[in-house]
């Protein structure tokens, strides 16, 4: 079986230039690569690439193939045709963004709780990113040439990885099955100013590339901010309109109704939050593309209601999610995808208690986390699973208390922040290392760059 190899000291030897005392070192690693069919280079020197060149050698390498700058000091215009990423590339790109690694640990323990543990995660399973207590509500769409696509791996069971190896090809198979098409063609997105930043726009989105687009499920989020605050007694006030909530006060035995949080600082700080979840799926990414040699960068230069479809245009559906222009308010209000990707809000649910109980339904039910049918990595799995803290009909009721108020007072969910929220994208595409030749000194572009075509084919 071929392995992922130079394993600790030796991936740091190798990045040093130390390649014959490097091999020496090596051992076989986790990953079982022999099952890929027409297995290429470029494959295993990703499972051997040194996470630490990765870093170190992370820049936003932008010129693609086919690409041009016209006129100025780094004028330049490739003699190469523009190039899609490998399929096999593609896909482990894509599962580095946000694929499935296992089963989350959890939080263990908070002594509040005793003899329970925390229930703040939304979802059972790991990812290749953080998020904010487990809660995970985002997922990822992208485009290529050939279509549109839509990626959930959020509510993923682990992948099974016999004797703590994993079969890359299954894994990646898993994976592939579970891609929806939402469309043919590249997403359309204009080259003008309302729909992209002009510094991007002779690099952005190209042919040949892959742009990875992380969605957060906000309004989600946020209920899931408000069980983690009534779990821990606290609850909120509306700082916008300078009044409690009102029937707050009969939740008195919950939560300390006489110290609330502010409203517009627990809704910032959930925007943070997923802000933060997204932006590490596209880094995450970022550091693959340095292993596979591709070019590529995370940003967010492009319009998100461009992308998400809010902007109004007939000729830019973008994703095609629903929104509204709601009285008073000079932005569209984003709420979902329907049958794909809605958020925990009306019109997707008819009242905002629906949209609670699906909170709390995705905790405790079948597949949840705190569910004790569903696998773990635990030697007592069942157990631990089922001695999470439990919610009860008047936690269920003083959640929705807060929530159905922000709704009914501000005509949407959540008040301050979008439903839906997009901001950092992740582009991917195939270098042409001609433009770092003819403009910068050497060490402009990887080893991985340098031998891509030789190494993928």
């Amino acid at each position: 079986m071929l392995g992922a190899s130079m394993i600790g000291a030796g991936s740091i030897l190798n990045t040093f230039g130390c390649r014959a005392t490097a091999a020496g070192l090596a051992q076989k690693g986790n990953i079982m690569l022999d099952r890929i069919q027409n297995l290429p280079q470029g494959m295993v020197e990703a499972a051997q690439f040194p996470l630490i060149e990765a870093i170190h050698g992370r820049r936003s390498r932008r010129f693609a193939r086919g690409a041009s700058i016209p006129d100025g000091p780094l004028s330049y215009t490739s003699k190469q045709a523009p190039a899609p990423l490998g399929e096999l590339e593609q896909m482990l790109l894509l599962t580095t963004v946000a694929g499935n690694t296992g089963w989350s640990n959890l939080i263990p323990h908070n002594r509040f709780y005793s003899p329970n543990i925390p229930n703040y995660a939304g979802a059972a399973g790991g990812r290749s990113f953080p998020s904010s207590a487990g809660f995970h509500t985002s997922e990822i769409f992208f485009t290529d040439d050939s279509g549109v696509y839509f990626l959930p791996t959020r509510d993923m069971g682990a992948v099974a990885a016999p004797d703590g190896e994993t079969d890359m090809n299954a894994y990646l198979d898993a994976h592939r099955s579970r891609i929806v098409k939402l469309a043919d063609g590249r997403l359309n997105i204009p080259r003008v100013p309302q729909h992209m930043e002009m510094h991007n726009e002779w690099c952005a989105n190209v042919p040949g590339s892959t742009l990875i687009i992380p969605v957060a499920d906000l309004a989600q989020h946020m209920l899931l901010v408000l069980c983690y605050l009534v779990q821990n007694g606290a609850c909120i006030y509306d700082d916008v309109n300078g009044r409690p909530v009102p029937g707050i006060d009969r939740f008195k035995a919950l939560v300390d109704t006489e110290n609330p949080f502010p409203l517009s600082y627990v809704e910032q700080l959930g925007l943070t939050e997923v802000t933060v979840e997204t932006s590490t799926a596209c880094y995450a990414g970022a550091l693959m593309l340095q292993a596979l040699g591709l070019g590529g960068w995370m940003y967010d230069g492009i319009n998100p209601f461009s992308v998400l479809g809010a902007s109004d245009d007939p000729e830019v559906p973008g994703l095609g999610f629903r929104f509204d222009m709601l009285q008073g308010r000079p932005l569209p209000h984003v709420t979902g995808l329907e049958g794909i990707f809605e958020g925990h809000c009306p019109p997707h649910f008819k009242t905002m208690r629906a949209a609670v109980e699906s909170v709390v339904a995705r905790k405790f039910g079948p597949g949840g986390p705190f569910n004790a049918g569903t696998g773990g990595p635990y030697k007592k799995t069942e157990t631990i699973r089922s001695s999470a803290a439990p919610i009860g009909e008047e936690f269920v009721d003083c959640v929705t208390t807060m929530a159905q108020y922000i709704f009914d007072t501000f005509g949407r969910f959540p008040a301050t922040v979008p439903a839906i929220f997009s901001l950092m994208y992740l582009q991917a595409h195939q270098l042409d290392t001609g433009f770092y030749d003819t403009h910068f000194g050497p060490g402009a572009y990887l080893r991985s760059h340098a031998a891509h075509q030789q190494n993928w084919g």
